[in-house]
């Protein structure tokens, strides 16, 4: 299977997707540093940082995510299976979460969501730890942690910091046509993101 990595600059001749200009923006500004740092601001509402021209079915997603240990101010992860700015899959970190001296948040620090009809409040209110989980080791909130989403038919599994063990592994709610794929930040949220790989399955 072809690794397809995404900072480069140039890519077929194409501008390359190490520029803001790669990218399809919603509701939030984007930026990229020299290092290669994609970096989204904070706003009120969902912000996405659409990949342009790339699609995405099945098979792995691999990235560097950072995001910080703010109460409610860090959703941090990746839509995937986009129809547009409103109809997607997604895998998201609470990072706040990950160290919470707080019990019943620690296992909402990794969500999965199908949106518009499944958000996190229904999934939670619905089927209670089911589409959201733990992270263990839970990595430093304000640090870089890797991410490996492997995204098949029937299974979505989140492997965080090289664990050869899902923190979250469910059966996805939605079978829609969306193919599009980028950086994803909820409410309030800033985010970093590095090191994007993206490997189709064949």
């Amino acid at each position: 299977m072809k690794t397809l990595f995404f900072f480069a600059a140039l890519l077929g001749g194409v501008r390359g997707l190490a520029q803001p200009s790669g990218y399809e923006i919603f509701n939030r500004n984007f930026t990229i540093d020299a290092e290669g740092v994609a970096h989204m601001n904070e706003a009120p509402g969902d912000g996405i940082a659409w990949i342009k021209g790339q699609t995405f079915s099945e098979g792995t997603i691999e990235l560097d995510i950072r995001g910080k240990d703010a109460f409610q101010q860090s959703f941090v992860g990746i839509a995937y299976h986009g129809v547009d700015d409103s109809t997607f899959e997604a895998v998201y970190f609470r990072p706040f979460n990950f160290h919470s001296t707080d019990p019943a948040r620690v296992p909402h620090a990794v969500q999965y969501v199908a949106l518009p009809a499944y958000d996190w409040s229904k999934l939670r209110q619905e089927h209670p730890g089911v589409y959201e989980k733990a992270v263990s080791p839970a990595p430093n909130a304000n640090h870089w942690f890797h991410v490996r989403i492997v995204v098949g038919a029937d299974k979505v599994r989140v492997f965080v910091n090289g664990s050869g063990v899902a923190s979250l592994e469910v059966t996805p709610l939605v079978h829609g046509p969306g193919q599009r794929i980028g950086y994803w930040v909820g409410n309030g949220s800033a985010g970093d993101f590095q090191h994007l790989h993206i490997t189709p399955k064949k």
